[in-house]
């Protein structure tokens, strides 16, 4: 059943502190939202072009809808925003502990890395880093909680769907959290352009974590200290530097290999 009414503009403001209500839009955002049992849904708003795409996932969670006007979500969410026709409140996603995600990746031989993020803060990379790590296995991203984007909005169009997916916590103290994923086993990867060794030549097929600094500032002093290794990306051509997002997708492309290579028998 859907009604149709006016919404009322987002109060600006907050940052890096959870929000009582995710905005998620979008096609894919909203999409895995619904299909997602871990999320509750507080409410969905679409326009009448974007009723019949989410008609079957309102239907089998048994969730009411309200139809609205495109210019009523352009004044919800800005009107430089691509919503495509649709818009999900929902409560925010309970938040793993690091020490629930290191017991789960040290138990598990064969699960994907860890991305630590160091002041990443542009939501539009951070989204691309989750959509690569759901694309490739990752098992969570870490990251500050002073400096991070909010778990939704642009982030999560970004995401396409996968921060449904992708466990996220975020830590206060990152040199603090380095120092338990070290002593949990996990081997430290840290991605530097500069670095001497390349990260292929790095253990990828054993529990690892890749962790990416700011694009621009790179990996802060301490955060690199803290790492077992500085590994650069293997470029060829006029240009050596690389988005973070796309450092990111390179770095799980090739621990996924490594991981598969490793799980081949020994004759073949």
């Amino acid at each position: 059943m859907t009604r149709q009414k006016k919404m009322r503009r987002r109060e600006p403001g907050g940052s890096a502190s959870r929000p009582a209500v995710d905005r998620l839009y979008g096609t894919h955002s909203v999409e895995a939202a619904l299909r997602n049992p871990a999320r509750e849904i507080r409410a969905v708003y679409h326009t009448s072009n974007a009723a019949e795409r989410i008609a079957r996932l309102l239907d089998e969670r048994k969730l009411r809808s309200t139809l609205v006007a495109p210019e009523a979500l352009m004044h919800k969410l800005g009107r430089d925003t691509v919503h495509q026709g649709l818009l999900v409140e929902a409560a925010p996603l309970p938040e793993p502990g690091l020490d629930t995600l290191l017991s789960t990746a040290s138990a598990t031989g064969s699960a994907g890395p860890l991305i630590v993020l160091d002041q990443v803060t542009d939501p539009h990379n951070v989204g691309a880093i989750l959509r690569s790590a759901a694309a490739f296995g990752a098992s969570a991203l870490i990251m500050q909680k002073r400096h991070s984007p909010p778990l939704d909005g642009i982030l999560a169009k970004a995401a396409s769907g996968a921060l449904e997916h992708i466990p996220v916590a975020r830590v206060t103290n990152l040199a603090r959290a380095l120092g338990e994923i070290a002593e949990a086993g996990i081997f430290l990867i840290g991605l530097d352009g500069d670095a001497g060794e390349a990260l292929e030549e790095a253990p990828l097929d054993r529990p690892c974590a890749l962790v990416l600094g700011a694009e621009g500032k790179g990996l802060r002093r301490l955060t690199a200290e803290n790492c077992d290794t500085l590994r650069r990306v293997t470029t060829h051509g006029p240009l050596a530097s690389l988005n973070v997002s796309n450092a990111a997708a390179i770095a799980l492309h090739a621990c996924l290999l490594a991981r598969n290579a490793a799980a081949l028998p020994e004759d073949r």
